[in-house]
């Protein structure tokens, strides 16, 4: 079977005026982005008329959602906001899920809500799913009427095999390694462990999904100095060295990145590469070297 394309996402936090957010949208596709997100937490921008306004701006790129908290939402509510969105983006919407992390815990605060155990978060977001999924398949209003596709992301076991189940897309996040990480060979040991755990939770529906690495951070020989704020909140203990051997945490030449993510994709089968925009010029060297 041949490989799976390579697709790439870039996250925007927000933007101070609309005509700033058409601009970051119109750079990630000219820079040979494919999808466009943003994330959904109190304090940024709502994400629904964000990617409305983005997808106007664009002609190629898929918008998204990295990723929507499920534990703040019920499936009828989500299922006609993320129709909605469809509809407006003339299908080039990606719709992306997680569980809520825990440090959510202040925002459900500000709301009045009770914040809910990971297990329950958990066992939520798959109802939820599972429920939104019903709807589409239903008489829904507004119409649904092509496939949207499912991203979720997230890095612990009940959450992955939920993934597993249902999602088009995982997008793994924070790969657990050893605490005395030395070489990118352990890393990407790291990584191996949690691909295979993927495929041995999908089973027969593993060829159908597509497997993605959240990018912690992108060093390009060259391109000037390192974000490290990612992988420092990922692993606040580590040594600047030791983050550099993460398996999201990509180094070296363009050339030297672009086999990175060849071999990754064809050892470990992760062909989807998503970064926050202070990586996003950095990333599209690379980009260019793989296209």
């Amino acid at each position: 079977m041949a490989p799976r394309p390579f697709r790439f996402s870039v996250g925007f936090g927000g933007a101070d005026s609309r005509a700033e957010l058409r601009k970051k949208a119109q750079q990630a596709e000219d820079l040979g982005y494919d999808v466009i997100t943003v994330p959904d937490h109190l304090g940024m921008i709502s994400p629904f008329p964000a990617l409305v306004t983005m997808a106007e701006a664009t002609n190629r790129v898929h918008v998204g959602t990295m990723v929507l908290d499920g534990a703040f939402y019920r499936s009828a509510w989500l299922a006609r906001d993320v129709a909605s969105v469809a509809q407006l983006t003339d299908g080039r919407f990606e719709f992306g899920l997680g569980a809520g992390p825990d440090f959510a815990k202040p925002e459900f605060e500000a709301l009045g809500l009770p914040f809910p155990s990971g297990r329950q978060r958990i066992e939520h977001l798959r109802d939820l799913i599972v429920d939104t999924k019903a709807l589409f398949a239903g008489d829904h209003q507004p119409p649904v009427h092509h496939h949207i596709p499912l991203l979720v992301a997230g890095s612990g076991d009940r959450l992955l095999r939920v993934a597993a189940e249902h999602a088009d897309t995982i997008s793994m996040a924070g790969i657990p390694v050893d605490a005395d990480i030395d070489s990118d060979e352990i890393g990407d040991a790291a990584l191996g462990r949690r691909s295979q755990f993927v495929r041995d939770a999908a089973g027969t529906r593993f060829a159908d999904i597509e497997l993605g690495l959240t990018v912690q951070a992108v060093e390009v020989e060259g391109h000037g100095e390192v974000d490290l704020t990612l992988p420092r909140m990922f692993q606040p203990d580590f040594s600047d060295t030791q983050l550099r051997h993460l398996p999201g945490f990509l180094h070296g030449s363009a050339r030297g990145i672009a086999d990175t993510l060849r071999r990754y994709r064809d050892e470990y089968a992760v062909s989807h590469f998503s970064v926050n925009e202070t990586q996003m010029t950095a990333l599209a060297k690379v980009i260019e070297d793989l296209r």
